[in-house]
């Protein structure tokens, strides 16, 4: 973890309620896909955790959905702002356990980290599939981004505005031929996730957080293996560990 101050380089607009920050900074203590960072806001007594959506050696992404006060906030924040963020959070996914024909399932706000463990994972020769699961059409975003990366993209809304009609497990069960699974998104998705695919699998868990790494205990979960941090041992799980 480190503590450091970041300058918004841009903050736009991405669809109704979702945006793209780019943010400017020391990203030497982030180091693998699927952590995030806690952002202290003005007026708010505890920091924000968004998951990083990319990352270079000079800025990071992230992609966020105004939810409350906070995210809010944030959205009507000018480039130039300066922030105080914790970086280096969480321990990401691991790509060593791949396979070579991974699946990439992200949902909704769950959708950011899946971009750069893509990269990463194309990077290391592997050829993933990617699923995105939304809401609508409407709500819907970084589909070409993603598509960009070369990869075969299936999209999935509940409303049928767009891609397969239902949930990503609709489209997940029309696929045989994948090594892993890798996903981000709300829990009911992970929990049916983990029910109808075949393989082994890591899954970031969405929780509400006090401190951010692992001091106040607030974000435990029950595991086979005892209790677990979100914050500080997750929010990448495996399978086999997870208790319904």
């Amino acid at each position: 973890m480190k503590q450091s101050i970041f300058t918004i380089k841009y903050n736009q607009h991405l669809s109704d309620t979702v945006l793209k920050m780019v943010l400017a900074g020391d990203t030497s203590a982030i180091t693998a896909p699927g952590q995030f960072i806690n952002i202290k806001l003005d007026g708010f007594f505890l920091r924000r955790p968004i998951s990083v959506c990319d990352y270079d050696e000079k800025t990071i992404t992230i992609l966020y959905k105004t939810v409350g006060k906070g995210t809010t906030y944030l959205s009507k924040l000018p480039s130039g702002t300066a922030l105080d963020i914790l970086t280096g959070l969480g321990n990401g996914y691991d790509t060593t356990k791949s396979g070579q024909k991974p699946l990439l399932i992200g949902g909704g706000v769950g959708v950011p980290p899946m971009y750069r463990l893509a990269k990463n994972l194309i990077a290391e020769g592997k050829k993933p599939t990617v699923i995105l699961g939304f809401a609508s059409k409407k709500e819907a975003f970084f589909i070409d981004e993603f598509r960009a990366l070369g990869l075969p993209v299936h999209v999935a809304t509940v409303d049928a505005t767009l891609g397969t009609k239902g949930f990503v497990t609709d489209v997940v069960n029309t696929l045989s031929d994948y090594t892993y699974f890798y996903t981000c998104g709300p829990e009911a998705m992970l929990k049916a996730l983990c029910d109808c695919t075949n393989t082994s699998g890591q899954l970031s868990f969405e929780e509400r957080m006090g401190c951010g790494f692992g001091a106040c205990m607030g974000c435990s979960c029950e595991t086979k293996y005892g209790n677990k941090r979100i914050c500080k041992d997750g929010p990448v799980l495996e399978k086999e560990e997870i208790k319904w």
